[in-house]
């Protein structure tokens, strides 16, 4: 059975079960504080769960696409070593929100597996919960117990014990028994010799965990108390691609068609035979699990980068180009070679991979040529400090500064030096490593209490686009304390004006006032699991009366000024730059706003000032907003608006029109863009490959920036003496000032050649070395200069000159080749050394280097200890 059409099987069956089947929500989480990727099924509908929001259906199905890089079996370093763990992976679910519950989840499981499916019953176990005995004194799944009996022998229902048999999505929230359901594929003399149920939940390869059915039945409370929901929900997830192994009759995850084409596509292009070498082997499976993590990654919006979610698809994908370096011998991209198969394989499923498929080449090719860059730079440094290692072990914080400064991998660098017969103090490496963790855990720590309840309150109603201020009661709030921001308190309220951070637009801040006068400032606004959380330093005092909250004016005019020069900008960029132009990210501030596009090369002068002139007509135009709310979304994209891969949408969506450009949109805009007043573009530049970014400002910022540039040219006119052409002025001060460099390269060059012959008459002999160490008033080309002069003339030199130009120290260092090689001397390690005497450091070839630093008056110091190598 192909692989899609066991998705189709499954979404079908419980179709037919009446649920509605729903496509899979993006897979880079954008309102939702505790995580940055969907980890589980069950992710999208935590606000469900949670009872924050009503279901359109209480019955859901779906194919999630989830991303794990920790935990059990998911640490990243260990994917590729097993043959059943991955980081991307598909969780077929299926979700009753207050409606069936054990009994329905329980048979139509088995009736899928079984009859569908055509799974044999005799190599299924299925597991219940044991019970515990701790805090939580939870009794047995009895329940469970009875109604598995109804399908399978007793012999083969196991208990299971709260680790594995008691799942909870967090620290805080619904939580509950659940049923494993495990399949054991291995041959029938194996299972002759071994029985299935003792390796079940021990990590065999052929003994796994196909479905996992939680009983959604408690909710853990900040303090560790278990309490019971009112409603009692099914959440269940099965790993699309074991059950493709199962059902493709094969042992392996990666033999399956899943990941077949994507192998032999990697045998192709790097000539190496998958199944004959067990390094090549997890190398191979390694880029064919991680293209796909890095793929789905870029089609949702979130591309490499150096912070949160964009810094693990990075360190996944650098996995996969190490592996191909080390084990593959590919010394150049060819990952975004992959990119193809696995759009073709998998683009029916996930359409968003066909549509985003040049982009995510283009990135991945970039992002592979920039660390293939990094390695070839991290092996010069590699091979400096195994030069100035002294015995046969390098020091571990030496490696942990390689790999965390420069990105070098551990592994590699372990690699290298057992090659060059060194060891690696791996011990020091770790206890940096550990020290680095602690910190960033200690930095990112937060402590969340309770919510303190106040009344309950089913519908938070927002109101933010028709007014700024209501009178408002608190129905809940809670503290949390962090390293970062101290103690903050969470408020929610019953209906709000405060527009929530989210679509690019940073959160509406303003005050809650009371009937005594008391203020309370709202620093930020934040949406979690579709409630609007406002963030303040202190809780009210008089917590339980009616508040006015009002929302910043002047904050939410100039957010909503640069959301909608947004909007006008993407119109300008696709009406100017052509039709391939999509959004890709933004950042709306009160004080400028940022934006991210496709486009493949740089955009220029003339390009950007067309398109500001663009935007600046339509704000000229005087365009009402033209705003549609809650219309179905088919209807909204025939009347031709824009929606953005990535975003996750509903059935109904709000439209913002301003002339001709019309999109998807939840923020806040201005009523007419007049209000804008003007459009100011200060930067172009890439942030990826095949993404630029501009950011520009509106409004007031506008107005700030003309006036400074209108201050500074009055400063510079004054400079020039109030010349009448100030531009031309300018020109002709640069044109005397690259003649008067001229003239003193041309002294310098002659004060060098008149240096020469009286610091050879000052050259005094060390054990047959012609040795020099002096300070010049020299710039560094003019020392260079001296040094090869001098070093035409003898075989055997060894010159150190240092100087001060501009209150930094030099020093550069000469030695005759003749002398590198006999003496085995060496400048460039010289001169690290001897740079320290200056606070700096620097480097070159073994015959010349330069060093540079911010001590002028340790000069004397590193020439008096030149003389050092020589005796």
């Amino acid at each position: 059975m192909k692989s899609q059409d066991i998705r189709s099987k499954f979404l079908n069956f419980f179709e037919g079960k009446q649920h509605l089947v729903v496509p899979s929500a993006p897979m880079v989480l954008k309102d939702d504080p505790t995580l940055m990727f969907v980890n589980a099924g069950m992710v999208p509908f935590k606000e469900y769960f949670l009872g924050n929001t009503e279901p359109k259906k209480n019955r859901i199905t779906d194919s999630q696409k989830c991303l794990r890089v920790s935990g059990k079996h998911n640490d990243l370093e260990e994917v590729g070593y097993d043959t059943y763990h991955h980081t991307l992976f598909e969780m077929l679910g299926n979700w009753s929100f207050g409606d069936y519950f054990k009994k329905e989840a329980i048979a139509w499981a088995w009736e899928l597996l079984t009859e569908v499916y055509g799974i044999d019953k005799d190599i299924l176990y299925v597991t219940v919960f044991e019970g515990s005995d701790d805090n939580d004194n939870l009794e047995m799944d009895t329940e469970a117990y009875d109604i598995w009996k109804q399908y399978i022998s007793e012999d083969r229902i196991l208990k299971g014990n709260k680790k594995d048999n008691f799942w909870e999505m967090g620290d805080q929230g619904p939580c509950g028994p659940c049923s494993e359901i495990h399949v054991d594929i291995r041959s029938a003399e194996e299972k002759a010799k071994i029985d299935g149920k003792t390796l079940i939940n021990m990590d065999h390869p052929h003994v796994v965990e196909v479905w996992n059915l939680v009983f959604m039945e408690y909710n853990r409370k900040a303090n560790g108390e278990l309490e019971v929901l009112p409603n009692k929900h099914i959440d269940t997830g099965m790993g699309f691609e074991r059950l493709c192994m199962v059902l493709q009759g094969v042992q392996s995850n990666y033999d399956t068609d899943v990941f077949t084409p994507i192998i032999r596509e990697v045998e192709a292009i790097t000539n190496k035979d998958y199944n004959k070498n067990e390094e090549v082997d997890v190398a191979i499976r390694v880029i064919s699990d991680h293209v796909r993590a890095v793929a789905f990654s870029i089609a949702d919006g979130q591309l490499p980068s150096n912070t949160g979610a964009g810094y693990v698809i990075r360190r996944i994908l650098r996995r996969a180009v190490r592996y191909g370096f080390t084990f593959l011998d590919k010394k150049e991209p060819f990952i975004y070679r992959l990119v193809d198969v696995l759009s073709k394989k998998m683009g029916d499923a996930f359409p968003e991979l066909r549509a985003q498929k040049v982009l995510i080449e283009n990135v991945i090719k970039e992002e592979e040529a920039s660390f293939l860059r990094t390695l070839d730079q991290g092996l010069v440094l590699l091979n400096r400090i195994v030069e100035e290692t002294k015995g046969d072990t390098v020091s571990g914080e030496k490696a942990f500064e390689l790999y965390d400064t420069y990105g070098f991998p551990i592994d590699l660098t372990a690699l290298i030096l057992s090659e060059k017969d060194l060891k690696l103090d791996e011990k020091g490496f770790n206890e940096e490593l550990q020290k680095q963790k602690d910190r960033s855990r200690s930095a990112s720590e937060t402590s969340t209490e309770d919510w303190t309840i106040l009344f309950e309150d089913d519908v938070q109603e927002f109101i933010g686009y028709d007014a700024l201020e209501a009178n408002v009661k608190i129905a809940r709030y809670r503290k949390v304390t962090s390293k970062k921001d101290g103690e903050m308190y969470q408020l929610v309220f019953n209906l709000t004006p405060f527009y929530p951070e989210g679509g690019g637009q940073v959160g509406d801040k303003g005050v809650l006032q009371d009937v005594h006068g008391d203020v309370v400032y709202i620093v930020d606004t934040k949406k979690e699991n579709n409630v609007i959380i406002h963030l303040c330093k202190n809780l009210p005092k008089h917590i339980n009366e009616n508040f006015k909250a009002v929302v910043s004016s002047e904050h939410r005019a100039l957010s909503s000024s640069n959301h909608t020069a947004t909007h006008l900008l993407h119109q300008a960029l696709r009406a100017i730059l052509g039709e391939h132009v999509e959004q890709k990210g933004s950042l709306v501030k009160p004080k400028s706003l940022r934006f991210d596009f496709s486009h493949f090369s740089k955009v220029t002068p003339e390009q950007l000032q067309e398109i500001e002139d663009f935007v600046n007509a339509r704000i000229e135009g005087k365009l009402p907003l033209e705003e549609q709310r809650n219309i179905p979304m088919e209807k909204a994209l025939e009347e031709g608006a824009m929606a953005l891969f990535g975003e996750k949408y509903g059935d109904t969506v709000r439209t913002i029109r301003f002339g001709k450009s019309m999109e998807l949109c939840g923020g806040i805009h201005v009523k007419n863009t007049s209000d804008i007043w003007h459009f100011k573009i200060v930067s172009e530049g890439a942030v990826a490959a095949g993404i630029r970014r501009i950011e520009a400002i509106t409004n007031k910022a506008v107005r700030d920036y003309f006036s400074e540039n209108n201050t500074a040219y009055l400063e510079m006119k004054g400079l020039l003496n109030n010349a009448k052409e100030p531009v031309k002025a300018l020109e002709n001060l640069q044109h005397e000032n690259n003649d008067l460099k001229k003239q003193i390269e041309v002294l310098l060059k002659d004060k060098a050649k008149n240096i020469k012959g009286e610091l050879k008459n000052e050259l005094t002999e060390i054990n047959g070395i012609q040795f020099l160490a002096k300070k010049l008033d020299l710039d560094a080309s003019g020392i260079k200069d001296v040094c090869f002069e001098l070093g035409s003339q003898f075989d055997n030199l060894f010159l150190l000159f240092g100087a001060e130009n501009d209150g930094k120290a030099i020093l550069s260092c000469y030695i005759s080749k003749e002398l590198v090689a006999s003496k085995n001397l060496n400048a460039g390690t010289i001169v690290r050394e001897l740079g320290k005497h200056i606070q700096g450091g620097g480097g070159g070839q073994p015959f010349f280097a330069t060093a540079g630093g911010k001590n002028p008056e340790g000069i004397e110091a590193a020439l008096e200890a030149a003389k050092g190598y020589l005796v």
